[in-house]
């Protein structure tokens, strides 16, 4: 079975948004960078996803007049296998990558990258609905604190307690960095 990684909106548009802060970052690239650099060593391709939408003004950290649509500062850097530019919340819509998948003959995609809940999350439902086996890398994704309607705050170890519960056994198998490896070289 051919097994692809997708790095979801890794990028520096993040740090101007005002609910970024580095505390859960040091961990978090550190395994979304073994990650990236295990799936190189098996040979896997690796994609990377980027995110962009809203005016195209340089003001929007998340258009690509900004220059922030970029790696984010401490990404490990490597050779995409593909780059897909994404407007919506999963990276299977509008961009190609289900093209580019189904031509490759991919049929595990282990997903990483940012928010937890929200581009990760998605694209794995969308990916599992479509048919493809997900593995979905906990410590290789990266969210932070939300508001909830009633104004307490949401902690995003409990988001990512949540986005596990939900995903676990319906549309994706939870995996730590060295589980979705050592889950790939035994596909392969």
């Amino acid at each position: 079975m051919s097994t692809t990684l997708i790095v979801i909106d890794v990028q520096e548009s993040f740090r101007h948004r005002p609910f970024f802060t580095e505390h859960e970052l040091p961990a978090y690239l550190a395994a979304q960078n073994a990650l990236i650099q295990g799936a190189i060593a098996q040979g896997l391709p690796v994609l990377r996803v980027f995110h962009s939408d809203g005016p195209e003004v340089a003001e929007n950290p998340f258009s690509r007049a900004s220059g922030q649509v970029r790696a984010l500062q401490g990404l490990a850097d490597f050779e995409a296998a593909a780059t897909f530019i994404k407007n919506r919340h999963s990276a299977l819509v509008g961009t190609g990558l289900d093209v580019w998948l189904t031509r490759n003959g991919i049929r595990r995609l282990i997903v990483s990258g940012i928010r937890t809940e929200q581009c990760c999350e998605t694209t794995t439902r969308h990916a599992s609905d479509l048919g493809w086996q997900v593995d979905f890398v906990t410590d290789a994704t990266l969210t932070w604190d939300m508001t909830q309607p009633d104004g307490s705050t949401l902690s995003a170890a409990d988001i990512r307690l949540r986005t596990g519960t939900v995903l676990q056994g319906r549309f994706a198998t939870l995996c730590s960095t060295s589980e979705a490896l050592a889950r790939a070289q035994a596909a392969a």
